[in-house]
């Protein structure tokens, strides 16, 4: 028996499609990578003010915990009133002194670590007296500046408005 050979037909070869490429992106995904951008940007922009804005209290801390006894309570207050003038407005600061000096540290502290006012005859003393403090004395003095240090700075934007008119009314009595 013969084998009987279909016809050739006339077809043409099949040719697939290229893969369709990620390239040009859809805008959807111009609009993610846009997005992403921006917000990639404000956060290093809040992350390096963030940082600039600490850098006076973060040394200031460091010079605090370095203060021995012999350095005295004048170079705590010192650094106290350098860090207060580097986050409040210096016509509010520098008139500052005695009493309402400490008044104004206590007024940025909340309630439980205020302490400045009751402790105001140990920071006379060793501001002005010729009488030295114990090291106790000193450390406690030491202590109460680096609560002030860690907790009213950096001052609260609502805060700083109050304090400058409480700080003018108190000082137009004087």
């Amino acid at each position: 028996m013969t084998q009987l050979t279909p016809p050739a037909l006339p077809l043409a070869d099949i040719h697939l499609h290229a893969e369709p490429s990620f390239w040009p992106l859809a805008w959807g995904w111009w609009a993610v990578i846009i997005i992403s951008l921006v917000l990639i940007s404000c956060l290093g922009y809040r992350l390096h003010h963030r940082k600039h804005h600490l850098a006076a209290k973060k040394e200031a801390l460091t010079m605090l915990k370095a203060y021995q006894f012999e350095d005295g309570v004048t170079a705590i207050n010192t650094l106290l009133k350098q860090a207060a003038l580097s986050y409040f407005p210096r016509a509010v600061i520098a008139p500052l002194t005695g009493e309402q000096w400490l008044c104004f540290l206590d007024q940025q502290l909340s309630p439980k670590y205020r302490g400045f006012v009751d402790q105001q005859q140990l920071w006379q003393q060793g501001l002005f007296s010729s009488k030295p403090l114990t090291e106790q004395q000193f450390k406690d003095c030491q202590q109460q500046a680096l609560l002030w240090l860690q907790h009213a700075l950096p001052v609260k934007a609502n805060n700083h408005s109050n304090t400058s008119m409480m700080i003018t009314k108190e000082s137009s009595n004087v």
